[in-house]
């Protein structure tokens, strides 16, 4: 009798440890480990700010190293759990928090990997779209074109159209950089000192530089903001206006300013740049010693 308990006791203790999670029960431990994650990144951020012995340029420095391993980590959180869930709900919770910052092609393969049922969700439709886009438009790719109704006058209150390229201006023989961006957007302000800067330095025969204006009538803007905008910021290079998103839909661009250097070919060198690296890539394309 005692052994049959202890049998009935083992095979039982069997089916508890096999028992499968709900996916309310994955969805609460994966939030769990990434709170931890989150948690573990601001103790040492509070502990950084409460050090009085390092200057302003070291805490700045070990921020950016913090903020860049904490995303690392939170990435590789959400990826895992992807890939060891691709019929499962928590899957989409975890592509949401990866989306915007996970390498492409590492998030290109968890989402192949998703179940036909999980692929059909809008948000997923929308991410596959755009990584599509991203892969094809990486570094090393040639560019992928595209043509604007840019505004070239107003005349009487009434637009004047011009049909632009982007290969109007990249593959030509210069490296270019492209600036997307758009009236409405402060960061995107914050980033023109630096493109003036780097503008007036370089361009010439081997260099120049392209703002290409997007997403304008996502706030209730128009190419009559643009150009008022670029005005007021001494904006005095090459301009596409009136962009609206078939240039971000191709280069899979979810924010921005999104700025990316062009080789004289038309190659992709680098893209995503903006404050003290993007002086540094193009001098480095150019061959300049800052």
């Amino acid at each position: 009798m005692k052994k049959l308990f202890i049998i009935a006791a083992c095979a039982l203790m069997a089916v508890v440890s096999c028992k499968q999670q709900t996916n309310a029960e994955k969805t609460e431990a994966y939030q769990t480990s990434m709170k931890a994650l989150i948690d573990e990144y601001q103790a040492k951020a509070e502990e950084l700010n409460a050090d009085t012995t390092k200057s302003q340029e070291e805490v700045y420095a070990m921020f950016a190293e913090m903020e860049e391993a904490i995303t690392e980590k939170m990435n590789a959180l959400a990826l895992a759990t992807i890939k060891k869930n691709p019929k499962d709900s928590v899957s989409l919770v975890a592509l949401r928090d990866c989306y915007y910052t996970a390498d492409p092609e590492e998030l290109q393969s968890a989402v192949d990997a998703l179940s036909d049922d999980l692929k059909q969700d809008r948000f997923v439709q929308r991410v596959m779209e755009s990584l599509a886009a991203k892969v094809a438009t990486k570094e090393g790719n040639k560019f992928v074109d595209f043509t604007v109704s840019h505004v070239v006058a107003v005349e009487k209150g009434e637009p004047k159209f011009e049909q632009v390229s982007l290969s109007d201006y990249v593959g030509k023989g210069k490296f270019m950089l492209v600036d997307f961006w758009s009236p409405w957007c402060p960061p995107c302000k914050r980033e023109i000192p630096n493109i003036k800067s780097i503008y007036e330095k370089y361009h010439g025969d081997n260099f120049d530089v392209l703002s290409v204006s997007v997403w304008e009538e996502s706030r209730g803007m128009n190419y009559q903001n643009t150009i008022d905008t670029a005005v007021v910021y001494g904006v005095s290079w090459n301009q596409i206006n009136n962009g609206h998103s078939e240039p971000t839909n191709l280069y899979g661009i979810d924010g921005i300013p999104h700025i990316i250097l062009f080789g004289p070919d038309g190659t992709i060198l680098k893209r995503g740049l903006a404050g003290e690296e993007l002086a540094a890539a193009v001098a480095e394309a150019l061959g300049v010693n800052e």
